[in-house]
C-alpha cells in the first residue's frame, strides 16, 4: 500500500504523552518515528525556565529537573482540560514539586518563577518542540499540519484543551484520535487481515483499553472503550515514593515531602528502580545527602534495597483496577475474553512483568508484543494523518463516543441519548414534555456523562411555548456527534415548529484572547530560537574552522614567510581569524557566516601550501 504525500499536504502524528512524547510521519508509504537532535525517538514531557528565564523542553528540562525542582513541569497531560477544583488536580497538588494556582476561569495554572502558564500552554512548548524536530528531519519544510493522539477516556474539554495546545504551537490539528486506536492503525497498516484485537494502554497517567473489529479493505471499527485519565505509571512511581518517604520517617523522624528537591529526586529514583525491576529481583535505591536538618544541618543518607515481589505488592491495586476496567469493557461490546484474538500492548508500564502476567491470564493468551510501546501510538496518528489529506488512502477508521450524552430533566436526573461507545458519526432523537403548567420556556441541560459524574458541556433555553397544563407540551431534543466528535443539540416545540439549538464547544479554560497572546507568544519563542540554532551552527562550524587554520599557521608561515605575497596572505588570514572570533562575540550570524566562507577559502588555501612539495 502506497502513500503519496506532498509537502503541501505533509502531516505529522504527534504523541502527546504523559512522560514522554513523540512525533512520526509517513515517507515514501513508510511510516517512520523521527528521532530528535539527540538521537531519541522520545523526549520527556517536561517543561523548565531557567534563573535567567531561558525555556527548556525535553532531555535538557529532565536533566536539571532535581536542582530545578520547582520551576519544572511534569506530568502536566494529567492536569489539561481539568477544573481546579477536580479531585485529580487536588491529588497533583499535594505531589508535584512545582506550584499549581487557580486561573481566572476556574482552570489550572502553573507558577514558573515569576510567570503564570496554563495546561494548554505548557503542552504546547512541548508540541512545538516535536514540530521543531519534524522540520530538522525535513530541511527547508515548515510543517503545520498535525493528527494529535489523547487517551480514549479524555473528555470533551481535555480534548478540546490538546486542540488549544496545538493551536498556540502554530499547528493546524486536523484531527484528535484516540490513543489505541492510534496503536490499532499502526498494528494492522498495510496488512490484509480481519482481526478482533483488544489494545491494553497504559502508559505514563493515563489507562486506556479499546477493543477493535479490523476488517478488509482497511475498516477499523472500535466496538467499545473505557478507562481512567488518572491510572499509569505515575501512580506506580507514587507507591514506591509512599514506601520511600514511610521507611525514612521511621528511621530519622523526617518527612522527605517537605523538600521540593529531595521529592524530585526520590521521583527520579523512583523511576528508575521500577523499570529496572522489570529486568531483575532487586533494585538499589541510593541517594547520598538526600536532606540535610537540625542545627548542624546533619547530612543523611536513604539507601535501601526494592524487590520486585514489594514492588508488586505495593501496586496489585492499580493493576487489579486495569483488569476490573477490561471486564466492564468486554461487557460493553457483549464478547467474551476468549472472543479476543490478539492483545497489543501500549505504553512503558506494560514492560512491566505483573502488568504483561495480568493481561495475559485475564485474555487467557500471551500479549502480542510486535510493536514498540513507546512509538506505536505517534506512527498510527501519521498514518491517520495521511489517510485525512490522501483521497487514494483506504482506510477507513469507525470510533465511539467514550462517554454517555444526555439532557438533564426534572429531578435533576439524567436522561441519556447517545449511550456510551456508541460509533460516531452518530444522531438521536427523544420526546421529553414540559414539567409544570403553562410552562413557556424551558432550559435545555446539556450533559456528559463520566463514570459516576455528570458534566454539565453547554445549556440553551427554547422559548415561545403556549400556556398548557404540564405534560401537553412535547419537546423533540436531538443530540447529533460528527466524526471530529462535535456535539449539536437542538429542541423543537412539535406542535408550532419553534426551535433552538446549540452546538456544544468545550472550553479548555481559555478565552480566545489568551489563546492570541500565547500563540504570538509561542511564534516569538520560534523566531528566537531558530536565530539561537542558525547561530549556533554557524559558531560550530567557525570553531572548527579556526582550530584547523590555526593548527597549520606554524607550518604555513614557515614556508611563504619569505616572500612579500606570503607575508600578506598570512596577515590577510590572521584578519579573517579575529573577524570571525568577533562576530562570535556580537552575536551577529550573517557576519559569522560570511567570514566563514572566508575562513574556508583560507583553510583550503593552507591545505594547498603544505600539500604542494617544496
Amino acid at each position: 500500500m502506497e502513500v503519496k504525500s506532498t509537502m503541501e499536504d505533509r502531516v505529522i502524528g504527534i504523541d502527546l504523552g504523559t512522560t514522554n512524547s513523540c512525533v512520526a510521519i509517513v515517507d515514501s508509504g513508510t511510516p517512520e518515528v523521527i528521532p530528535n537532535r539527540g538521537g531519541y525517538k522520545t523526549t520527556p514531557s517536561m517543561v523548565a525556565i531557567t534563573e535567567a528565564g531561558k525555556r527548556l523542553v525535553g532531555h535538557i528540562a529532565k536533566r536539571q529537573a532535581i536542582t530545578n525542582a520547582e520551576n519544572t513541569v511534569y506530568t502536566a497531560k494529567r492536569l489539561i482540560g481539568r477544573k481546579w477544583d477536580s479531585g485529580p488536580v487536588k491529588n497533583a497538588r499535594q505531589t508535584v514539586s512545582y506550584e499549581i494556582v487557580e486561573g481566572p476561569h476556574g482552570d489550572v495554572r502553573v507558577q514558573l518563577r515569576d510567570q503564570l502558564y496554563s495546561v494548554p500552554e505548557i503542552s504546547a512548548m512541548i508540541l512545538q518542540e516535536m514540530k521543531l524536530v519534524a522540520e530538522e528531519y525535513r530541511p527547508g519544510e515548515e510543517i503545520s499540519k498535525a493528527v494529535i493522539t489523547v487517551p480514549a477516556y479524555f473528555n470533551d474539554s481535555q480534548r478540546q484543551a490538546t486542540k488549544d495546545a496545538g493551536q498556540i504551537a502554530g499547528l493546524d490539528v486536523i484531527r484528535i484520535i484516540n490513543e489505541p486506536t492510534a496503536a490499532a492503525l499502526a498494528y494492522g497498516y498495510g496488512k490484509e487481515m480481519e482481526r478482533l484485537i483488544a489494545v491494553f494502554d497504559l502508559g505514563g497517567g493515563t489507562f486506556d483499553i479499546s477493543i477493535l473489529e479490523i476488517g478488509e479493505g482497511g475498516v477499523f471499527k472500535v466496538m467499545a472503550t473505557a478507562g481512567d485519565t488518572f491510572l499509569g505509571g505515575e501512580d506506580f512511581d507514587a507507591r514506591i515514593i509512599d514506601w520511600l518517604v514511610q521507611g525514612f520517617q521511621d528511621q530519622h523522624d523526617v518527612d522527605l515531602r517537605e523538600d521540593r528537591m529531595a521529592l524530585q529526586r526520590l521521583k527520579d529514583a523512583a523511576e528508575k528502580a521500577k523499570c529496572e525491576l522489570s529486568g531483575v529481583g532487586e533494585a538499589d535505591i541510593n541517594l547520598p545527602f538526600i536532606i540535610s536538618v537540625g542545627r548542624s544541618n546533619e547530612a543523611l543518607h536513604l539507601q535501601r534495597t526494592l524487590g520486585r515481589e514489594t514492588l508488586e505488592s505495593l501496586v496489585s491495586d492499580l493493576v487489579d483496577r486495569c483488569v476490573d476496567i477490561c471486564r466492564g469493557t468486554l461487557t460493553d461490546a457483549q464478547l467474551e475474553a476468549s472472543e479476543v484474538e490478539e492483545v497489543v500492548l501500549v505504553g512503558g508500564m506494560t514492560r512491566m512483568p505483573m502488568v504483561q502476567t495480568a493481561v495475559a491470564e485475564f485474555f487467557g493468551r500471551e500479549p502480542c508484543k510486535g510493536v514498540h510501546p513507546d512509538e506505536v501510538v505517534g506512527i498510527g496518528a501519521a498514518i491517520q494523518g495521511i489517510a485525512l489529506v490522501d483521497e487514494q488512502e483506504d482506510l477507513i477508521l469507525l470510533d465511539v463516543t467514550p462517554h454517555a450524552l444526555g439532557v438533564m430533566t426534572f429531578g435533576k436526573n439524567f436522561e441519556e441519548l447517545i449511550g456510551q461507545n456508541t460509533t460516531v458519526p452518530t444522531s438521536q432523537t427523544k420526546i421529553f414534555t414540559t414539567s409544570r403548567d403553562n410552562q413557556t420556556a424551558v432550559k435545555i441541560l446539556v450533559m456528559q456523562r463520566e463514570s459516576e459524574d455528570d458534566v454539565l458541556l453547554g445549556e440553551f433555553i427554547l422559548t415561545g411555548l403556549r400556556s398548557a397544563p404540564k405534560g401537553q407540551i412535547e419537546i423533540e431534543v436531538a443530540f447529533s456527534i460528527d466524526s471530529d466528535g462535535i456535539v449539536s443539540v437542538s429542541a423543537k416545540d412539535l406542535e408550532t415548529g419553534q426551535e433552538q439549538s446549540i452546538q456544544v464547544t468545550a472550553s479548555s479554560g481559555l478565552t480566545s484572547e489568551e489563546i492570541d497572546q500565547m500563540m504570538e507568544d509561542a511564534q516569538e519563542y520560534l523566531v528566537d530560537r531558530r536565530e539561537t540554532d542558525e547561530f549556533q551552527a554557524a559558531q560550530q562550524r567557525g570553531e572548527t574552522l579556526i582550530a584547523d587554520v590555526e593548527k597549520l599557521f606554524p607550518e604555513v608561515e614557515e614556508i611563504v614567510a619569505s616572500s612579500d605575497f606570503g607575508r600578506e596572505a598570512i596577515g590577510k588570514a590572521k584578519g579573517v581569524l579575529d573577524k570571525t572570533r568577533q562576530a562570535m562575540e556580537s552575536k551577529d550570524v550573517e557576519a559569522l557566516k560570511e567570514h566563514n566562507e572566508a575562513l574556508s577559502r583560507t583553510l583550503r588555501m593552507f591545505k594547498g601550501v603544505v600539500s604542494r612539495p617544496h
